[in-house]
């Protein structure tokens, strides 16, 4: 039944050493029977999500060990995420709830199995190598940050300056706990703990900005909600670019279609052009991508 899961791993481990990355995408729905588990790999902690139990864990534990051939796995977290709070426990090795991941060269911070989400998208990993490879000299905003991973890789590709933007002040201070680690210039980094939705002031303060990333939860319980407010963020664009801004746009729905930000901007914000779509991280192939995450290139006028 498993033996996709035994695949993978096998031909994740085959090399030393290995960056952070999603070793089994079984929410792909490319392997039927395995759509409720994910896998992913944040160095040296294996991090098994479940979206239903898995009745034989030990199989999957035994094989993981079994394939890691250079002994690089140090612990394995089990996070059951059909519970509520998505509780997690270490089910073989040391208890580790922090490390420092690099990739690309960059550091940051995270937690795998101590909250919902470990700290970094591993899916948004050719997003940071485009902004670290594009940014230098850069005005930077990043809405809905969270730990800021963009920020930093912007940074990281000497952004004159990275502006974050989330409501969740701990997430704030995770990001600022990313620069750190890389040790960027605290001068060139501006953290909001804001909800965009009830004023635009201290964000156009410091623009206009040469690159605007949006990217935002697809719903957030008392805050933003993708179908009802992503309309109120396109409506504020003209105000927060300077001509010819790159705007990057994701959308993380499965009820939301590829189209549905592209219309969206081509009816209210009809001066900006589609430039078409960045890929998402080659292991989290997808039977149906238009459920999948979209991240849309747009850019303004000159």
């Amino acid at each position: 039944m498993y033996s996709p899961i035994y695949h993978h791993l096998q031909a994740s481990f085959k090399s030393t050493p290995v960056e952070s990355l999603r070793i089994f995408h079984g929410r792909g729905h490319l392997y039927e029977g395995l759509e409720h588990i994910n896998i992913d790999w944040y160095p040296p902690v294996l991090l098994i999500t479940a979206y239903q139990e898995i009745p034989s864990l030990e199989l999957i534990i035994e094989a993981a060990k079994r394939h890691d051939k250079s002994d690089q796995i140090k612990s394995i977290v089990y996070q059951e995420r059909s519970r509520n709070d998505a509780p997690s426990k270490c089910v073989w090795g040391m208890d580790i709830e922090k490390i420092i991941v690099e990739e690309n060269g960059i550091k940051f911070e995270v937690q795998p199995g101590v909250r919902q989400n470990a700290g970094l998208f591993l899916d948004m990993r050719p997003l940071r190598k485009w902004l670290k490879a594009g940014s230098q000299g850069k005005n930077i905003l990043n809405l809905f940050s969270y730990t800021c991973s963009l920020s930093v890789a912007a940074l990281a590709g000497e952004a004159r300056q990275v502006v974050s933007v989330d409501m969740s002040k701990p997430s704030i201070k995770w990001g600022e706990r990313n620069h750190q680690l890389n040790l960027h210039d605290k001068r060139a980094v501006r953290s909001i703990p804001h909800n965009i939705l009830k004023s635009w002031g201290r964000i156009e303060k410091y623009g206009p900005y040469d690159t605007v990333i949006v990217d935002p939860p697809t719903r957030q319980v008392g805050s933003f909600d993708a179908e009802r407010d992503y309309i109120k963020v396109i409506k504020r664009l003209s105000r927060l670019c300077k001509p010819s801004a790159d705007v990057i746009a994701t959308l993380n729905s499965p009820y939301l279609g590829p189209d549905h930000l592209p219309h969206l901007m081509q009816r209210y914000q009809s001066r900006f052009r589609f430039l078409g779509d960045f890929p998402v991280s080659p292991e989290f192939k997808d039977k149906y991508p238009e459920r999948a995450l979209k991240i849309h290139h747009f850019k303004s006028p000159s």
